[in-house]
């Protein structure tokens, strides 16, 4: 009898999957380690998903989500042929891969058709997503400060494939928190002959965004998710905007009925109260400023952010052992286990009295 591994092909035996934030099983516990949006969807949106759940249950759901894109290129100036709405933002990364990026074993030599390229750190799903793809990958460090690397500076570091096919940048970046300049992204999107798509899962925390280079630029696509800021990670809902003709190879390889009907009526209804999520936004950003300054006062290094989240290098223990004792105190917070970050800690803004009770367990800890 053959052995079970053997029916498995060779790639997906060696491959590494995305390691997932832990998902806690036991009650009471602070959570703080998979930038959810502490506050929940407004009660709009709630109401609009609980009508939902009729008789329309049996049925599927429109297949390309017409109206969620309609109201999303109104929302941002462009044409719904513009957009593709998927089950999370990750199942339009993978798709992405997909449609733009040739496995490397089609080549005798090593070619940029195959590359998928990215800077690190930053979101850990890409390599994964190249490695599924057969593809060859080209991770690139940014800055000790997690800036940005200008395209001379790439060039002139060797490091960097301007023909890449696929470019991934994380905008603002994670797991730093860093905010990037649509000015700095531009050069960088002008400098690349392949698809550029800029992950900016956390702009609604940013002063700036970068989606009019999706609409100037026929190879760059930005992508959006509705998990971050509108408190729907639940419902699983993100897009791409892009160019007509990148969006409709995407749908092409797309799955049917890819965005389930009731996530498709709670993103709706969440653009039909904006307001409400704007001030929220508002509120994550004071409770992060206030944890900035208060865990600066106890000699944690705490980079700037422009997210939902902050990176933090604790002081006197080393950051998995950070990661224990605020386990202990029913406080979940997130260790990467990767060069790049192994001596930080990245903690999601929750509400005051989470980050306040964060700051307490800092100051036991300490003492």
């Amino acid at each position: 009898m053959k052995n079970s591994q053997s029916f498995i092909r060779p790639l997906v035996r060696e491959l590494h999957p995305y390691v997932y934030g832990e998902q806690p099983k036991i009650k009471g516990l602070i959570k703080l380690n998979t930038n959810e949006n502490p506050y929940p969807p407004s009660p709009k949106v709630l109401a609009a998903v609980k009508a939902a759940v009729d008789g329309r249950l049996r049925l599927y759901p429109s297949p390309t989500a017409q109206p969620l894109r309609e109201k999303l290129a109104e929302l941002h100036g462009c044409h719904a042929d513009n957009l593709i709405v998927g089950n999370g933002s990750d199942e339009l990364l993978a798709l992405a891969t997909r449609a733009f990026v040739e496995p490397s074993s089609k080549f005798k030599v090593q070619s940029s058709k195959s590359l998928v390229q990215y800077f690190t750190p930053s979101y850990s799903l890409y390599p994964v997503l190249a490695d599924i793809h057969g593809a060859r990958k080209n991770p690139v460090p940014l800055k000790p400060d997690f800036s940005l690397p200008s395209p001379a500076e790439l060039k002139r570091a060797g490091v960097w494939k301007f023909g890449a096919a696929l470019t991934y940048v994380t905008t603002p970046n994670a797991p730093s928190g860093r905010g990037y300049k649509m000015s700095e992204l531009e050069k960088l999107c002008v400098a690349q002959t392949g698809v550029v798509i800029l992950d900016e899962a956390y702009v609604d925390f940013e002063e700036e965004n970068a989606m009019k280079l999706a609409l100037k630029y026929p190879h760059v696509i930005v992508a959006r998710t509705f998990s971050k800021a509108y408190s729907l990670c639940f419902q699983r809902v993100g897009y791409f905007v892009g160019h007509p003709e990148l969006i409709a190879a995407l749908h092409k390889i797309r799955d049917s009925y890819n965005v389930n009907g009731l996530g498709q009526a709670a993103a709706v209804a969440t653009l039909n109260n904006l307001p409400y999520y704007r001030a929220n936004f508002k509120r994550i950003i004071a409770a992060r400023e206030w944890l900035s300054r208060e865990l600066t006062k106890l000699d944690f290094r705490v980079f700037p952010s422009r997210t939902n989240f902050i990176l933090v290098r604790p002081p006197r223990f080393a950051a998995h052992e950070w990661q224990h004792r605020l386990r202990e105190r029913k406080i979940l917070v997130r260790w990467f286990n990767f060069p790049e970050v192994k001596n930080y800690l990245r903690i999601t803004i929750g509400t005051p009295p989470e980050v306040e009770a964060l700051v307490k367990a800092a100051r036991r800890i300490i003492c």
